[in-house]
């Protein structure tokens, strides 16, 4: 079993969201820094993070 910390769920969520408005998917093992990246992405598909 992999425990997750509070703050790794939360990103988890968020990601998950940016990724359904954006007509994305998101694979879940993901590195960090490929993280980031796709979250850059999305929210540049999105609007947010303006």
């Amino acid at each position: 079993m992999i425990t997750r910390t509070w703050q790794q769920a939360a990103w988890s969520r968020t990601r998950t969201r940016w990724a359904r408005e954006a007509g994305a998917e998101v694979p879940d093992d993901l590195t960090k820094a490929e993280a980031s990246r796709r979250i850059d992405e999305l929210q540049e598909e999105t609007g947010r993070g303006r």
